[in-house]
């Protein structure tokens, strides 16, 4: 039995991996960003082991986040499934001065990444859309651009892409991937979407738990269990190395240093 973390699982694609892996016996702790959320994350899944509550887009309380995960012990996975669409408009900055695209979809992952104790695999969820993503390191905040909501979501992708595969060249002792769930019918995938949506949560709970060769390997990038290609850039370690940097400067939260041995 494994114990898996799950952000952003009070419903759709998070909720339904969630559902999948206590329905194999793993113990898992689902992620809400309110109390309300919780409640209704406990309604909707009374197997969970336990809830952890914080807003994503702020970085005191995915701070609080990690504490609450770090408080129940250790966990074998945690799959980072939050995350808001392409449909976005450009909002006020939240409380910490940071664009709430990138907030939530990229420093979210990377805070609770450094923070939470270190798992034995890491998954991130990206989205096909990542392959138009354009690495602008220099703009992450958009202000030196028109706003572009399609663009800032596979921006964010994009990068969730490149912090999995620059975790994986650090992190020896951590297996650390990626992944596209296909574009289905959630309410960010809205309800036209054609993708298979049982298929959704597959690939992250195989990635989180299973002994299968296929899954137990690190700088991967899937589609339903199946490796597939990535934008160049992802592939970049300088690329990847500047974003840990912008991410470090933006929470003041450094990521911790390799271990030495698996």
């Amino acid at each position: 039995m494994s114990r898996v973390l799950i952000t952003g699982s009070t419903d759709g694609l998070g909720l339904m991996a969630a559902q999948r892996l206590t329905d194999q016996g793993h113990d898992v702790v689902l992620h809400a960003r309110n109390d309300v959320r919780a409640d209704d994350a406990r309604a909707a899944l009374p197997s969970a082991a336990a809830v952890v509550v914080g807003d994503l887009s702020s970085i005191a309380q995915t701070r609080g986040v990690a504490e609450q995960a770090n408080a129940l012990g250790s966990f074998d996975a945690v799959i980072h499934n939050a995350g808001v669409g392409y449909r976005e408009p450009r909002r006020l900055e939240t409380e910490d001065g940071i664009e709430h695209v990138f907030a939530i979809n990229v420093l979210a992952p990377y805070l609770l990444t450094a923070l939470i104790n270190r798992p034995k695999r890491l998954v991130y969820l990206s989205s096909g859309m990542h392959r138009s993503g354009e690495p602008r390191l220099d703009d992450l905040q958009w202000t030196a651009r028109p706003w572009n909501g399609a663009q800032a979501y596979a921006d964010s992708k994009l990068y969730d892409v490149m912090l999995a595969f620059g975790i994986a060249r650090r992190w020896s002792d951590v297996l650390s991937n990626a992944l596209e769930p296909g574009w289905v019918a959630t309410k960010m995938g809205g309800p036209s979407a054609p993708d298979n949506l049982a298929l959704g949560s597959v690939t992250q709970a195989w990635l989180a738990v299973s002994d299968d060769p296929a899954a137990t390997v690190t700088g991967g990038y899937f589609y339903h269990q199946r490796p597939r290609s990535t934008h160049p850039a992802a592939r970049s370690a300088a690329l990847q190395d500047e974003l840990i940097t912008r991410c470090t400067g933006l929470s003041s939260v450094p990521l911790p240093e390799p271990h030495t041995t698996r």
